[in-house]
C-alpha cells in the first residue's frame, strides 16, 4: 500500500485526483498505475485500469488470476468491472468512496453470487493516509 500512495502523490503533483494502484502476484509487480483523466482525457484511465491494463501486458494475458491489487481508493462500478473482467483475485483499498465505491459502500460488487468469479476484498489498509491525500488534494482545490 505504501507504493499505492506514492503513486497517488505523484497523481496529486500532476493535478489529477490522487488514487495510485498496483496490480502484484507472487510478490512480482505487474503494474502499475494512478488517475490520468485530466491528461489523456480518457474517462477510463483511472488508476485500477491502468495498472490492469499493464499487468496484462505484463504478462501477454488478459487473465490476472492469482493477482493482488492494491488501491488507495475504493473502486469504482468501472473498476470493479474491470477486477472481475481481469479475474484478480484479492483487492486491498485504503479508504472507502461513499459518492462511487462499488466494493463496499455504493454496491458491494464482491457479494453477488451471481458472477462467476468471487473477489476477496479487504478494506481499510492505511486509511487515514489514503484519505488524508484526497482531502488535502481537495481542500487545495478549493
Amino acid at each position: 500500500m505504501d507504493m499505492a500512495l506514492s503513486l497517488a502523490k505523484e497523481a496529486a503533483r500532476r493535478g489529477e485526483v490522487p488514487v495510485g494502484a498496483l496490480v502484484v502476484r507472487d510478490g512480482r509487480i505487474l503494474g502499475t498505475g494512478f488517475n490520468l483523466r485530466e491528461h489523456t482525457q480518457d474517462p477510463t484511465a483511472h488508476a485500477e485500469i491502468i495498472a490492469i491494463r499493464q499487468a496484462a501486458q505484463a504478462l501477454s494475458s488478459w487473465r490476472l488470476n492469482g493477482a493482488d491489487l492494491y488501491v488507495t481508493l475504493e473502486p469504482c462500478l468501472m473498476c470493479a468491472g474491470a477486477i472481475y473482467q481481469a479475474r484478480v483475485a484479492r483487492v486491498y483499498f485504503g479508504t472507502k468512496d461513499p459518492k462511487a465505491g462499488a466494493m463496499g459502500s455504493l454496491y458491494e460488487v464482491q457479494q453477488d453470487t451471481r458472477l462467476n468469479h468471487r473477489v476477496v476484498v479487504e478494506s481499510g489498509l492505511q486509511a487515514d493516509s489514503c484519505g488524508e491525500v484526497l482531502k488535502e488534494f481537495f481542500q487545495a482545490r478549493r
